[in-house]
């Protein structure tokens, strides 16, 4: 959520970016509408301070004269006191009102990109920050997709997802299984040696912490609500995980906090059908590991290239082929100032697939959550937060599994050998 005050001091940065966002001029009506509902709250707080310091002083005059006998006298000012106390109840339902319209406004607006965000409308326009070095392998016309493998080789059974639960919900078994939790602990491992601090986190939350990190209102349809208590099933790790600091004020010597965290994700992904979709390519709940950090915002970029050499170090040892994007105005989500994707090259589908997203939300998020930090010179600021995938695994066994193919079976990354108990998959 963006603050009132960085909006006035910084409205020719906001168009610019929002343009990169390709958000029509209405929404600029609503930056106007926000502006102009925080002068006539400011206004309105004044005049309720001002109102209460006068009762305050009429009220000590009152006092003084009872004391001193002249009770009489006091009458008129009595009467002011009580008229004046019945405004103030109007006057602080009206400031009311304003808070609520101020803050579902600002709720609404996303956060201004990054200056280093290219302009662009889609996927197509991204930018390609870092590109593949070498030689895309190429299996030749009989490597099989993924899930042919998997009904060659029984890694996972999406006909008894269907039958448990619904399309979307793959049912992992034997050795699939087992490269799943090999999987997860070698990224977890690999988390935790870099310093981040492992949290087993809930994997529903309340509205609160789905609102603080910026999933609701924006991405409300694509969340599983239980509305009997109401909870929503988290779509990733990084909205339990980062809401710990909610309402927090961090020591500024803590910077930087690091955490990591394995969860089952759920997404409904409302729409998403096609050929691009099959398989593992797009399901409603898959395992990922996320990384979570809360910075100084003097460091959160330099932070934030750390996590991609963190995300770009896990791939190389997987032995994948990988390419990393920087996201277009038009593709980043909401949330973010700065996001990078990570895209495999699945060599039997001979398309890019996305496994990783990290991102730089800057203070939106805080300011949604009120973390917020004292610097050196006592002032109150608002934190940094980043996260990102490390890595999310459906997409990256549907990679593991197409690019090491042999007639033997499906090798493993040296890497996994010591996490799965075996080399080969048959």
């Amino acid at each position: 959520m963006l603050q009132v005050s960085w909006i006035r001091e910084n409205r020719e940065k906001l168009e610019i970016g929002y343009q990169k966002r390709n958000l029509k001029a209405d929404v600029l009506l609503l930056v106007d509408e926000a502006i102009q509902i925080d002068d006539q709250r400011k206004s309105l707080q004044t005049i309720l301070d001002a109102a209460l310091a006068g009762i305050n002083e009429k009220s000590r005059v009152i006092g003084e004269m009872m004391k001193s006998g002249q009770a009489a006298a006091a009458l008129p000012l009595k009467e002011e006191v009580t008229n004046i106390k019945s405004s103030i109840s109007q006057w602080e339902a009206d400031l009311k009102e304003h808070n609520l319209n101020l803050e579902n406004i600002l709720l609404s607006l996303p956060n201004v990109p990054h200056e280093s965000v290219p302009f662009g409308k889609e996927a197509e326009d991204n930018e390609v920050f870092r590109p593949w070095p070498n030689a895309l392998p190429d299996l030749g016309p009989d490597a099989l997709p993924h899930w042919e493998l998997s009904n060659k080789y029984g890694i996972f059974d999406l006909p008894l997802g269907v039958k448990l639960t619904g399309a979307g919900f793959p049912v992992f078994r034997g050795k699939g299984a087992r490269l799943e939790r090999a999987l997860i602990n070698y990224f977890l491992d690999r988390a935790t040696a870099a310093g981040f601090e492992e949290i087993n986190p809930p994997l529903l939350v309340n509205k609160e912490s789905a609102r603080g990190t910026g999933q609701i209102p924006d991405k409300d349809a694509q969340m599983y609500y239980v509305e009997r208590d109401d909870f929503y099933l988290i779509p990733t790790a990084e909205v339990p995980i980062t809401n710990i600091y909610r309402d927090v004020i961090v020591d500024e010597k803590q910077f930087p906090i690091k955490m990591c965290g394995y969860t089952p994700c759920f997404r409904r992904e409302a729409g998403s059908y096609g050929a691009h979709v099959k398989g593992l390519n797009r399901v409603h709940q898959f395992n990922k590991v996320e990384i979570v950090q809360i910075e100084h915002p003097d460091k959160s970029y330099d932070t934030l290239m750390q996590m991609l050499e963190h995300v770009a170090t896990l791939l190389d040892e997987l032995g994948l082929p990988f390419r990393i994007l920087r996201l277009c105005g038009g593709d980043i989500g909401n949330a973010s100032a700065l996001t990078f994707d990570f895209e495999v090259w699945s060599a039997a589908q001979q398309r890019w697939l996305e496994v990783s997203s990290v991102s730089n939300f800057e203070t939106y998020q805080a300011n949604r959550m009120k973390c917020r930090f004292r610097d050196s010179n006592g002032k109150m600021q608002l934190v940094h937060t980043l996260n990102g995938s490390a890595l999310a695994l459906a997409r990256i066994v549907a990679c593991i599994i197409e690019n090491n193919q042999t007639p033997e079976g499906i090798s493993m990354p040296d890497i996994l050998v010591p996490y799965t108990g075996f080399a080969i998959l048959d």
